[in-house]
């Protein structure tokens, strides 16, 4: 069962409610992320969300983290290109008192002077451990060559300036203007009463928010088709390449999901096969697609010896281009159309994913997700559909590509 509700400030709220369970996962998910941010604010949307645990009117810190442990519930937060979720996992019994304990951080944080101090070395560790993760370091260059500075091409994590310069006053007008209710979306799954969740809503969040208006910001997607590179004196050469992908709720993004599987989704896909096991370059190599809702990227992704770059990159684009020639062979297409189908399925059992699954559709969509048609479409696909997708990515015009390592030149896709 899955109910939804717009309350009258404009916040919305959706339930997917799970029989046979004794847990319930809880979130609150912002319609805010590092792809909406100036490059003067670049950073703050993850910053808030460290701050947000920071301390309230009513609890501090500790108080906070103490009052989840003592009902053995599981508190988390985490901020992507375009939401900021935070949540919590309970046992159904004490659903109330986390979600009065998420309500209270997330509605009335004080960000207390001397734990912004405190939270800003903390995160400029988190800086710090990025550039010592090539892999990550790799695909956040990947993605500012592919999408430029602004937008989708921001760090999440932000630069070590902006951090820094961060204020108390910063937070609290960034909080005004993109924490209003009709950018926030409450979402609940797992074994929960639906008119207990509604109070519970209705009690802690809409009783305390006001109506006002919401200005959306513009969000600036451009495609760069850049190479760029950064130097690092470590033993592998990590290596990136991006292609224009869907949007997010584009009705063929199955079909392209289907496609990334064959290409580099696991360990049958070409990818793997040719670049790893056929040929010894790479322990690591894959795929992935990111959607948002103007557009997405198709990125690969390999960790290769120095001396072996140009030979991984040749193999990569050849298999691309192998693959495109080609299409899907009648095993491929159902063999990743069974995994991607056994991945919505398995993502079921998962409370926090169904409620961040449930809930971002919401917030993006207006509509409630119906996962069981989403099935039904991934059972009816064809091998066609997934061809007509093919057929439109790979564009080498396009193209955008990254490497950290030990490299002295960017990568030529021209």
């Amino acid at each position: 069962m899955t109910y939804c509700k717009k309350f009258a400030s404009g916040l919305r709220m959706v339930v997917k409610k799970i029989d046979g369970l004794l847990s319930v996962s809880m979130g609150a998910i912002v319609g805010t992320g590092s792809c909406f941010e100036t490059q003067d604010e670049n950073g703050i949307s993850h910053f808030i969300e460290h701050m947000m645990f920071k301390g309230t009117h009513k609890r501090s810190a500790f108080e906070i983290s103490d009052a989840m442990d003592r009902i053995g519930a599981q508190v988390n937060a985490f901020t992507s290109k375009d939401i900021t979720c935070y949540y919590a996992k309970s046992t159904s019994d004490h659903a109330g008192e986390a979600f009065e304990i998420l309500s209270d951080f997330v509605l009335d944080s004080v960000f207390p002077e001397e734990e912004m101090d405190r939270e800003k070395g903390v995160v400029l560790e988190e800086i710090s451990m990025t550039e010592d993760t090539p892999d990550d370091l790799c695909l956040d260059v990947l993605a500012e060559a592919y999408f430029g500075k602004e937008g989708y091409g921001r760090p999440i994590l932000g630069p070590v300036e902006n951090v820094k310069r961060f204020s108390r006053d910063d937070l609290f007008a960034y909080i005004a203007e993109r924490y209003a209710p009709e950018n926030i979306v409450i979402s609940f799954a797992g074994n929960i009463d639906v008119k207990y969740a509604e109070e519970l809503v209705e009690k802690y969040f809409e009783g305390k928010l006001k109506k006002r208006a919401f200005i959306p910001r513009e969000k600036k997607l451009s495609l760069c088709g850049n190479s760029l590179f950064k130097k690092k004196d470590i033993e592998q050469v990590h290596i990136a390449f991006a292609y224009p992908s869907l949007k997010r709720e584009d009705a063929r993004m199955d079909a392209a999901l289907v496609m990334n599987v064959v290409l580099g989704g696991g360990m049958s896909s070409r990818l793997f096969q040719k670049v790893r096991e056929q040929m010894g370059l790479a322990y690591t190599v894959y795929s992935y697609i990111s959607s948002f809702t103007e557009g997405g990227l198709l990125a690969v992704y390999a960790g290769v010896n120095p001396s072996n770059v140009q030979k991984a990159q040749d193999a990569i684009l050849q298999t691309i281009a192998q693959f495109c020639r080609e299409k899907f062979t009648d095993d491929e297409f159902l063999r990743g159309k069974e995994q991607l189908k056994s991945s919505v399925i398995l993502g079921q059992e998962n409370t926090a994913s169904q409620m961040v699954a449930y809930g971002k559709h919401l917030l993006f969509t207006g509509e409630v997700l119906d996962l069981q048609k989403r099935i039904r479409n991934i059972d009816a696909m064809t091998k066609d559909d997934c061809a007509e997708v093919l057929a439109l990515s790979f564009d080498a015009d396009k193209m955008a590509a990254s490497a950290v390592g030990r490299i002295d030149a960017p990568l030529s896709i021209r």
